[in-house]
């Protein structure tokens, strides 16, 4: 059997800051940023996975990552779904390691980005990308996969099975059909709040040409400005494009129902991350005071506990999950189980970098044998950073093109590690100058 012989960390930084890309109201000037992980192995493919950051504090995620390694380095690479659930467990019971959470923060991002890198090592080893490659586990096999603890209130084992089981006959036509037609997306890059309204206006227009029947908006910088962009959006779209917008975490209860009352006239579809991720119940009342606008959330929300709550209280309409927030494949099939139980569809956040390349995978994956629908679906789209992989995200006439190579698609490319990691690369060296 061969082993996983070492796990070498890379702090991989993009100055994404300097052109205001990925700007919104809480985050006015990322660099987006990847603690980036590959597993070496003594006979056969590496295995690669990654945690998304937007710059300073990359180097914490990196080592957080770095602390797992005597979990890692040793153990026999995973072929299967048993193997894939006992490097989680194990991962997640370091009890010295889980304090820093428990399950959520710095510590549980270097989880899921070892989880999702055993994911990607055991899915070349199979030949097949891994939303391919966990659509082929039974239901048993995929129930194996999730830590049960703290959901049985809200979705038992024997409820998960059934929601597995029923998704099960479809599953051969639902993989052509997607291998056909790819997955819905909408795009986020008109929307970035330091663009100007000149360039809002173009990249609005752009995206309805390039067939996506959503944009997003950034927004809670000021209410004056917010208002302009939104009706400036509106005019450009029509009344038949949906107009999502995005506070990321800016504003209190009452002033996100205020704030969302004065963009109402013209039509926005939901309401993201109105307010803290962590604030269940402020969502729930913000939810219930602004219908029919939809609230979503989820790119921060720290683990399958806290999408528990949020479904439960009625808090959200749209599930936002990320690949590199929670505890990696593994949650992330948690909490799909969850999102189907409640019949909440699942629009997965996918800026950032490599988050696009990730989550198309979940997303297909719930298609073909969780969910077993795509209705009021889409994955979220940013045109930037993708040249980067080696089995890059691609979106043709508004929906995602289906991965067919094997693996997470993860992989960057040897000349982007040299020239972007920090702070030693090139990039980086040469700018400080």
């Amino acid at each position: 059997m061969a082993k996983i012989v070492g796990m070498e960390v890379l702090d991989v930084r993009f100055p994404t800051s300097r052109e205001l890309d990925g700007s919104d109201a809480m985050n006015p000037d990322p660099d987006y940023s990847a603690a980036y992980v590959v597993l070496h192995t003594d006979g056969g493919p590496d295995g690669y996975g990654l945690a998304f950051t937007i710059g300073r504090g990359n180097d914490v995620q990196a080592a957080a990552i770095r602390a797992l390694e005597p979990h890692v380095v040793g153990r026999d690479v995973p072929t299967d779904a048993a193997a894939l659930g006992d490097l989680s467990r194990a991962l997640v019971g370091d009890s010295q390691l889980r304090w820093l959470g428990p399950e959520k923060g710095v510590a549980h991002m270097a989880i899921g980005a070892v989880v999702n890198a055993a994911w990607d090592l055991a899915a070349r080893i199979a030949g097949l990308p891994v939303w391919r490659f966990a659509a082929g586990m039974s239901p048993e096999e995929l129930v194996s996969l999730v830590d049960f603890r703290y959901l049985t209130d809200a979705l038992t084992e024997q409820e998960a099975l059934e929601i597995l089981r029923a998704a099960e006959p479809g599953r051969a036509e639902r993989i052509a059909k997607i291998e056909r037609d790819g997955y819905r997306a909408y795009s986020t890059s008109p929307g970035w709040l330091g663009y100007s309204d000149a360039k809002l206006i173009r990249l609005a227009e752009q995206a309805v040409a390039d067939g996506f029947e959503m944009i997003k908006l950034k927004v809670g910088g000021n209410l004056e400005d917010d208002v302009r962009r939104m009706k400036l959006a509106r005019e450009t779209v029509g009344p038949d494009i949906r107009v999502a917008v995005d506070a990321n975490q800016r504003w209190d209860v009452s002033t996100a129902i205020t704030w969302m009352t004065a963009l109402a006239p013209y039509d926005p579809y939901w309401i993201e991350e109105p307010t803290s991720p962590d604030d269940v119940l402020g969502h729930a009342a913000i939810a219930k005071a602004l219908a029919p606008i939809r609230v979503a959330t989820g790119e921060h929300v720290q683990n399958r506990v806290v999408f528990k709550q949020l479904l439960q209280a009625g808090a959200i309409s749209v599930l936002q999950l990320d690949a590199a927030r929670v505890g990696g494949f593994n949650e992330n099939l948690a909490i799909l189980l969850l999102a189907a139980k409640f019949g909440i569809p699942v629009c997965p956040h996918a800026g950032g970098v490599g988050l696009c390349e990730l989550v198309r995978h979940l997303s297909m994956f719930d298609f073909v044998a969780v969910s077993g629908s795509d209705a009021d679906r889409s994955i979220e789209w940013v045109d930037h950073l993708h040249e980067h992989f080696t089995d890059p995200a691609a979106v043709v006439d508004g929906r995602y093109v289906a991965p067919s190579a094997p693996g997470f698609s993860a992989r960057m490319h040897d000349a982007t590690l040299r020239r972007f990691t920090f702070p030693d690369g090139p990039e980086w060296t040469e700018t400080s100058k």
